[in-house]
């Protein structure tokens, strides 16, 4: 018994000398953050009481939570009433203003892409572009937030902003005109005998788009046997809901890890997996992107390259591999915090780093129809050259398969014109097809 006391006692001194310094510490932690939590208050007493002119107390306090959050990273922030409604009005496909979606960078606006068919997209607005100034007033100095409310306003308002663009020396204005922007968020269609999938954005309504275009094009093609696969298409995908970029990601897999998420608490992480059914039974698949991917597009992009189950193709994705928690507050705001990154299922982190694709391909500048020189001459081939020789007889059947390689070969080069990121991803489509035997 007084050898059991005896062990007892020596652990009571052993927990309370390895114990009370940390406690201690503790205490004294608290008492620095009460101290600048009296020092806030003071500062906030004498502004109210001193300043040059009267101030709202709730727009210093408001000022002060957009500074905390907006020092931690561009993407965490303060979500008052009016911005928290348009948040979640965007998520469902329709909202009002430019048609961008941006980010902060150098105390500047930057475009990480415009969205398809919005009056920004039509005014030339490019991703990478940087905003410094709305109809002449500077966003330096704004927070996120603060720069996007300057940007909104009645449709059918005309906006003009300053732009400075890689490759130009000089800034220049661009004159917008505010419309309702209606989201459709993901197009469908046939291109020669390849599916085409253009994804623009991931709201409520990105999956079931996804899932009838897709249905709808492939009965119209005369079924699966029918096309050689599938591109899809994030290029300038500026991302959205984790949960849609999982949905998404998992129609075209079978089995295994789309995606993880790793907050600072390891019992907070959390891995998404696919569930059976591939919606094209395994057809060879494209990924086409470029720097204006974002977010839950690399998600998709990262899963599917991943499994080794698309080709992706373009140019390195843009990077933002954070994940963002909106949490709802007391009268009717909301903070938008970042909780944790995503991982692919390999592992990687693509913050900062984003998706580098299996093939880079620019995508270069529009050419002119006829060089400064004049039209060029047309081609010219044996059978148009006197006497040339004829070629064996072959079948009605044969010369059918004949024209229509030749017909699709000539709609894939009058494409390239158009657009050669995507006339590339039809042909590697075109040539995983031909190696799958299909």
């Amino acid at each position: 018994m007084l050898a059991a006391a005896g062990g007892i006692l020596a652990g009571m001194l052993a927990t309370t000398q390895i114990a009370g310094p940390l406690i201690a510490q503790e205490a004294n932690n608290n008492r620095s953050v009460y101290q600048q939590l009296d020092l806030f208050g003071d500062i906030f007493e004498r502004v109210r009481a001193a300043y040059v002119e009267e101030v709202d107390p709730a727009d210093l306090i408001e000022a002060a939570i957009n500074g905390m959050l907006s020092s931690l990273d561009p993407h965490s922030g303060f979500l008052p009433p009016r911005a928290f409604d348009d948040m979640r009005v965007q998520t469902r496909g329709e909202f009002g203003g430019l048609g961008i979606e941006v980010t902060m960078e150098d105390g500047f606006v930057k475009v990480v892409s415009p969205i398809d068919g919005t009056p920004a997209d039509a005014a030339g607005i490019e991703a990478g572009d940087f905003i410094t100034q709305v109809d002449g007033e500077s966003v330096m100095g704004l927070t996120l937030d603060q720069a996007v409310e300057l940007m909104r306003g009645p449709v059918g308002s005309e906006i003009v902003i300053t732009v400075v663009r890689e490759g130009r020396t000089d800034p220049f204005d661009v004159s917008i005109v505010r419309d309702t922007i209606r989201l459709t968020a993901a197009r469908v269609r046939l291109e020669n005998n390849a599916v085409v999938a253009r994804v623009t954005t991931f709201n409520d309504q990105t999956w079931p788009n996804l899932r009838d275009g897709l249905r709808e094009t492939i009965e119209e093609a005369g079924g699966l046997e029918a096309i050689e696969g599938v591109v899809l298409d994030l290029r300038n995908n500026p991302g959205g809901l984790l949960t849609q970029a999982i949905r998404v990601a998992d129609a075209f897999l079978d089995q295994g890890e789309i995606v993880s998420t790793r907050g600072r608490n390891p019992e907070d992480g959390e891995r998404f997996n696919a569930t059976a059914g591939d919606l094209i039974e395994g057809l060879p698949m494209v990924v086409l992107i470029n720097g204006g991917s974002a977010s839950a597009s690399e998600i998709v992009a990262g899963a599917l390259q991943d499994h080794r189950r698309a080709v992706v193709v373009g140019t390195r994705s843009f990077g933002k591999g954070s994940v963002q928690t909106v949490i709802p507050l007391r009268g009717d705001g909301a903070m938008r915090l970042t909780t944790s990154r995503y991982y692919t299922p390999s592992g990687r982190s693509i913050q900062a780093l984003g998706v580098s694709p299996d093939i880079v391909v620019e995508q270069p500048p529009r050419r002119q129809a006829e060089e400064d020189n004049g039209p060029s001459l047309p081609p010219r081939s044996e059978s148009q050259l006197r006497n040339s020789l004829q070629g064996d007889n072959i079948s009605e059947d044969q010369q059918r398969m004949l024209e229509e390689e030749r017909r699709l070969a000539e709609e894939t080069a009058r494409l390239r014109e158009q657009d050669f990121q995507l006339a590339f991803a039809l042909d590697i489509l075109r040539g995983l097809s031909k190696l799958n035997g299909n």
